[in-house]
């Protein structure tokens, strides 16, 4: 199977006052599965997983609803407060969903860079484990050090780096970015997605973009990275047919079946139930 690891849906009139201005034209509208079905068809995706954008139950209500009516859809990251005092119960609660496949709080968003670094998050990253559910870290450069360790404290949750922590690729600083990737890549639970990249290039895509994805591969290897399309942010920079030819291009092809699908096949366990460890 062919895996799009990294899409997003929403509706405008549930987004007032959120993230995309109406200044960003080409998303400032409804995405919703019938857009994205055509483009899934022409590229041969199989399936994809819906991944929030708004830090709200209702989003996630919103996604899981999307996905029990659209069987493109095959796993959900969701959001719920990991600070909460009963986030082990929301949790629970919300992974009673079987499409329900991992958590991502917007670090990125976040005044506090060290919010991740909390061994407050215990009970919640338990909960996680317990009822088989992925974390993806939606981070920027400055954030690697505080998720190191967290993932250092957290050894038996699956982590994902979602757009590759978003090295600032247009302003060419490529060595920092480097060095605080490999000490995660050194940790056998933490995976990284190849998206979002485009979008970091500005003015120097595509080509800017190849030493970046040759990294990751690199630090990673072909079994721990897995592809997105971050599609439809991915307007912003280009379209998704060329976003997909391009890392074909840059990856070897005996890597191809691993990278852009089985890899997110078997960490979101998109073939069945979620194994629990309670």
């Amino acid at each position: 199977m062919r895996i799009d690891a990294h899409q997003h849906f929403w509706r405008i009139a549930d987004r007032q006052g959120q993230w995309p201005p109406a200044e960003l034209a080409a998303i400032h509208r409804d995405f919703m599965p019938e857009d994205l079905q055509p483009l899934l068809a022409e590229a041969k995706v199989d399936g994809t997983v819906l991944v929030q954008t708004m830090e709200s139950e209702a989003d996630t209500a919103f996604m899981l609803e999307l996905a029990d009516r659209t069987p493109s859809i095959l796993g959900v990251v969701g959001w719920a407060d990991m600070k909460a005092d009963d986030a082990p119960d929301a949790i629970a609660e919300l992974a009673q969903n079987p499409k329900l496949k991992g958590l991502r709080p917007m670090l990125q968003d976040i005044d506090d860079d060290d919010w991740i670094d909390d061994p407050g998050l215990k009970p919640a990253v338990s909960a996680m484990i317990d009822h088989g559910l992925v974390f993806d870290a939606l981070v920027m450069p400055r954030h690697l050090g505080p998720l190191l360790n967290f993932a250092r404290r957290s050894t038996r949750l699956p982590i994902v780096i979602d757009h590759a922590a978003k090295p600032q690729i247009s302003e060419g600083r490529y060595m920092a970015w480097r060095h605080a990737m490999v000490a995660l890549a050194e940790l056998p639970n933490v995976h990284c997605k190849l998206s979002g990249l485009l979008t970091e290039a500005g003015e120097q895509k595509p080509q800017a973009v190849r030493p970046y994805v040759e990294t990751i591969l690199e630090l990673f290897g072909p079994h721990r990275v897995i592809w997105g399309s971050d599609w439809p942010v991915l307007r912003l920079a280009d379209d998704y047919h060329h976003w997909l030819a391009q890392c074909l291009d840059i990856l070897p092809a005996d890597h191809h079946d691993a990278v852009f699908g089985s890899n997110a096949f078997r960490f979101y366990n998109l073939g069945g139930q979620r194994r629990k460890t309670l």
